[in-house]
């Protein structure tokens, strides 16, 4: 009862105390001429306490944030009074607020979908592209001889003696004034001294014919064993007329290769048929005798006759 009592005590004085503030300030009689709170008697008001409790919430927050805009005010005095529903009434207010949020796609759209594929295969065109170019860069420097500079001369070349192909002896002297190509191989060979022999004879008529220079051809047998006089001269005359064979005593022969830096052995020997390992090198030598470049197997006809005529252009501008 006593606390019965002290809570209708309570409910009184702030219905007084409220009825009091608005009929006191400017709102209470222009804006709320009808108010309920005015018509309204203390008995009344402790029996809707509740309801009453909420509107007076709503009344002091729209006193204190009130607007000049009327159609603002008359929105939220509508609101006073009306108690909220249970249950449904957060879920609402909730469901209006996610209303307003954007939607955001998902994290991966078509778009950036579309970019990284045209990215993937970009990386692979190009990785594709750059290792065909750098297979194609080695395979040039292989075949591309490059000359580098020249610091003194090769201990290459040396005097001999030694037999021609029409049984003559020669020298190294018998060759002075004249420019020679000279190589070391064998008559018995299977494939490898006829396609050389076939690409000094060619590019020695493509000296002739690009710079009227004469070089004179000659093949040294290191095959003494076999290489007769005879069999050289059959030999040499299958590639050009111009081509010297010599061949000599296997003494002569080692010492002639020793001078020349030149490497042979037999090989796969069985009775009178074996062959012959040897370098595959050609010689340019200067009219006096002294070495000036060397060609190798990698060279062409073309190539071999361009790089001779260079060779002797640069000696004479040189000497000059």
């Amino acid at each position: 009862m006593a606390s019965s009592f002290l809570r209708n005590s309570s409910l009184r004085h702030i219905f007084h105390s409220f009825n009091s503030r608005v009929r006191s300030s400017k709102l209470g009689n222009e804006s709320f001429p009808n108010s309920p709170l005015a018509l309204l008697s203390p008995e009344d008001f402790s029996a809707n306490q509740y309801k009453l409790l909420c509107s007076f919430s709503s009344n002091h927050r729209f006193l204190c944030t009130g607007t000049n805009n009327p159609a603002a005010n008359q929105s939220a005095s509508s609101n006073v009074g009306s108690v909220p529903a249970e249950g449904n009434s957060g879920n609402k207010n909730d469901g209006g607020s996610q209303e307003g949020k954007p939607v955001r796609g998902g994290p991966v759209s078509w778009m950036s979908f579309f970019l990284l594929l045209c990215t993937g295969a970009g990386l692979v065109y190009y990785y594709d592209w750059e290792k065909r170019r750098r297979i194609a860069g080695i395979n040039s420097a292989s075949n591309t001889i490059k000359q580098g500079p020249s610091v003194g001369k090769a201990a290459i070349g040396g005097s001999f003696n030694l037999i021609d192909h029409n049984g003559k002896a020669v020298s190294d002297k018998d060759f002075l004034g004249k420019w020679n190509l000279i190589y070391f191989g064998f008559t018995h060979c299977p494939d490898i001294c006829p396609d050389e022999l076939q690409k000094l004879a060619s590019a020695i008529d493509k000296i002739k014919s690009k710079s009227g220079i004469e070089v004179v051809p000659i093949f040294i047998s290191v095959d003494p064993e076999r290489d007769t006089v005879e069999q050289v001269r059959e030999y040499v005359k299958e590639f050009h007329p111009k081509l010297i064979g010599i061949t000599g005593s296997p003494d002569e022969i080692k010492k002639a290769a020793r001078a020349y830096r030149v490497y042979y052995m037999k090989t796969e020997e069985e009775g009178s048929d074996y062959l012959v390992d040897h370098s595959i090198v050609m010689y340019l030598m200067d009219p006096n005798m002294e070495f000036v470049k060397f060609f190798g197997k990698n060279v062409d006809d073309i190539s071999l006759a361009d790089g001779v005529i260079q060779e002797i252009k640069q000696y004479k501008k040189v000497k000059t």
